[in-house]
């Protein structure tokens, strides 16, 4: 035992093949950008007879995008400078009486769209993890302030005291029940007529479960509470027994459970989920205050029991640990179809970036999965001999949560206090405590954006924490992906608006984080998530609209193919194109996984990294407020049927299918008038790249134009949609007549 330990808790693997490999790639792709942009730029410097004010324009818009999206390149690198993966033996921890208490948020808003049965799930996952029940305490938080999520609470619970036992009896791997009873090859270990007979009971009594919460999310409790006008709600759920030695002898087992629900007014800003999250970190103060908090979405459900033991590996580590603020593992979702044509799995983020923002300081908050130290989101006000009314000015009027601050273990939840501490807890979860108080601002998580997860990890890592990033074979958390169009580009709207809200802010890591973050190039990383949006949107609708008019309009804009020059602008698209293969097949996936993530950055790019751009400067000059509306947990049949099929469905936004549609009708009215000026004026030479480009559009948004063109389906793009989109590529083909004429 005592050699054990002195066994490392974890280990970091450098990966020196891939920082070989990208470093050289970096080294050879900045030279051909240099006589890129020298190409570009000299044609402003040395006279041309050509030149005229249409081609002036044309070249800067083109030389302006062409410099976006190298900077935007170059920042890109900063998660490729060096990826490490990490291995944890959680076996080599201490015994259970030594490891800390573990607080678990979760969060939901709206039952009709993330399904109660399904947070249950969620919930019953978090109370079954193999973990000491006594030192496990799982919060959620009801931001609809729904009565049909109250009920689900009790009835899971009453499930539980069935399904926890169950699961530690037999080393269940997977410990969220619906999850469990749609995979039949786990029962393979196990087998016996014992197993079978309980495994049928509690199959049964599941069903029931299921049941009894879906009559009562049938008699209208589904309604949140008057919206956002109603008062705090909070319970410890338990047996409504007068038997306190009843009540003790039920829970012995069992973590505690509790239901927050935070009073909302509409004079009050809520602030989404970042006013939640911080609701909870207060509420939880002073009923459980563990040191540390595991975060997780509703619909993102523990797939396997071990999370925090692997996570008590590094937080536990006294190397690491004094200055350790969380680990984050990744996000994984089990309803993601073979071919991912709306890439759900977000596959750059979890298999490649995570890993090299791990190298240079660790990732940032990603929204769920993530076991934060409480300390790191309160410590720049905590000190032994701090001043009372410095700590009340900070973290608002209640003096049980001061206590808290320094405490080292739960408060005292005696019967007697019980009551007590619940009316302190109402007072916390109440609208108007953070007035006047540094909640938002530099305790908890952080305010200012819809992407509160971003934007408190900056602001961490700002103060000196750093993060770790572990990737078990096994997922630790499986959650729900988006199977439609729709549902993707609002959520990626949303993601935009909240990472361009940091970009203008005063916290634009390019500015705010190059002498404070871990290192420089972890602040490149946070600088490249913030700002890629905009170096996105600009530069490709500028390359699916300019070199088109141009074309259309004899307008060159490239070098010839005898020019030497042409051979810098094919490396720079084939060094592009293929480093990206390389990245897609290295990590696992498909030539078919590439052509998607290229057609679907493509589609993102024109349409939600533009109005999540306009959103946030709207907001930032007071045009609009800022909103936040949950993704849709309910599957549509039809929808869901065409996504497993690989088959787009169009059933979107105007706003989102007439850029698309009509950039792609732009492109195909340009590479028509391409083909015949090579084959009647044998033009190849002079416009190639400028044919090549709107050839490559077509080929990649080649659902597109199926959904215009040849299908008949629901999932189609309506023809009202392909026709007013002609006329936007009409009045582009006008305007860029008048322009560039």
């Amino acid at each position: 035992m005592e050699s054990s330990s002195k066994l490392p808790l974890h280990l970091c693997h450098v990966h020196k093949l891939s920082i070989f490999i990208n470093r050289t790639h970096i080294f050879f792709h900045s030279i051909a950008l240099v006589f890129l942009l020298y190409y570009r730029a000299s044609f402003f410097f040395f006279q041309d007879t050509t030149k005229t004010k249409a081609t002036t324009l044309a070249w800067l818009l083109v030389f302006v995008s062409e410099i976006f999206l190298s900077f935007e390149w170059l920042l890109s690198q900063s998660f490729r400078w060096r990826p490490v993966s990490r291995t944890t033996f959680p076996e080599r921890l201490p015994g259970d009486d030594k490891l800390p208490a573990v607080d678990v948020f979760i969060c939901t808003a709206d039952p009709e769209k993330e399904p109660t049965v399904g947070v249950m799930n969620t919930v019953l996952s978090a109370m079954a993890m193999d973990y000491p029940p006594e030192k496990l305490y799982v919060y959620l938080s009801d931001d609809g302030g729904a009565a049909v999520t109250l009920k689900g609470m009790r009835e899971a619970w009453r499930f539980a005291k069935w399904w926890l036992p169950f699961c530690r009896r037999y080393g269940i791997k997977c410990r969220a029940p619906e999850a469990y009873f749609s995979a039949e090859e786990e029962d393979s270990d196990f087998g016996g007529s014992e197993f079978i007979q309980e495994r049928e009971d509690i199959k049964e009594k599941y069903e029931a479960f299921k049941k009894r919460v879906g009559e009562k999310a049938t008699v209208g409790d589904t309604k949140s509470r008057l919206g956002r006008d109603h008062p705090a709600v909070i319970e410890v759920i338990q047996e409504t027994s007068s038997d306190d030695a009843i009540q003790e002898n039920e829970t012995k087992n069992m973590p505690l459970l509790v239901y927050v629900s935070r009073e909302k007014r509409p004079s009050h800003p809520h602030h989404f989920k970042a006013g939640a999250l911080n609701v909870l970190l207060r509420v939880s103060g002073v009923i459980s205050n563990s040191p540390y908090i595991l975060g997780l979405d509703c619909d993102m459900h523990c797939h396997d029991p071990s999370s925090a033991r692997q996570a008590m590996c590094f937080h536990l580590d006294p190397k690491i640990s004094p200055s350790l603020a969380l680990v984050q593992f990744p996000q994984k979702f089990h309803n993601i179809s073979n071919n991912d044509i709306y890439d759900s799995q977000l596959r750059s983020i979890f298999w490649l970036l995570w890993q090299g923002f791990d190298g240079v300081g660790g990732p940032c908050v990603s929204g769920s999965g993530y076991y934060i130290k409480r300390l790191s989101l309160c410590s720049n006000f905590i000190h032994e001999d701090g001043d009372p009314m410095k700590l009340r000015q900070s973290f608002g009027p209640s003096n049980e949560f001061i206590k808290s601050l320094h405490q080292k273990k739960k408060p005292d939840m005696l019967i007697h206090r019980k009551k007590a501490l619940l009316n302190e807890a109402q007072l916390l979860a109440s609208c108007a405590f953070e007035n006047g108080t540094e909640w938002g601002k530099e305790v908890g998580f952080m305010y200012g954006s819809v992407l509160e997860d971003y934007f408190t990890g900056f602001r961490l890592h700002c103060k000196g924490w750093i993060s770790v990033y572990c990737n078990p074979p096994r997922p630790q958390f499986l959650g729900s992906g988006i199977t439609n169009l729709d549902e993707f580009l609002v959520q990626l709207t949303r993601w935009t608006s909240g990472l361009v809200d940091v970009a203008i802010s005063k916290f634009c890591p390019l500015v705010y984080g190059p002498l404070k973050t871990y290192t420089f190039v972890q602040s490149m990383c946070y600088a490249d998530l913030a700002l890629f949006p905009i170096f996105y949107f600009l530069p490709l609708w500028c390359f699916a609209t300019i070199p088109q008019l141009c074309l259309l309009n004899g307008i060159p804009l490239y070098p010839e193919v005898s020019n030497s020059y042409f051979i810098v602008f094919s490396f720079v698209f084939l060094s592009s194109i293929s480093k990206h293969l390389y990245e897609v097949l290295s990590t696992g996936f498909t030539f078919r996984h590439w052509i998607n993530e290229q057609r679907i950055w493509m589609m993102k790019s024109v349409t939600s990294h533009l109005y999540g751009s306009w959103d946030a400067f709207m907001k930032k000059i007071g045009m609009r407020e800022a909103s936040f509306f949950p993704t849709n947990k309910v599957d549509d049949v039809e929808q869901l049927k065409r996504y497993n099929m690989g088959v787009f469905d169009f059933q979107t936004s105007i706003l989102f299918l007439a850029p698309m549609a009509a950039l792609v009708i732009l492109n195909m009215a340009s590479f028509a008038v391409g083909i015949s000026r090579v084959i009647f004026l044998g033009e190849l030479d002079k416009f190639f790249i400028q044919v090549f480009i709107p050839f490559y559009v077509i080929l990649m948004n080649y659902p597109i134009v199926e959904g215009m063109l040849i299908r008949k389906d629901r999932g189609r793009i309506p023809p009202s949609v392909t026709l007013l989109s002609a006329i936007i590529s009409l009045i582009f083909y006008f305007l860029g007549s008048i322009i560039f004429i």
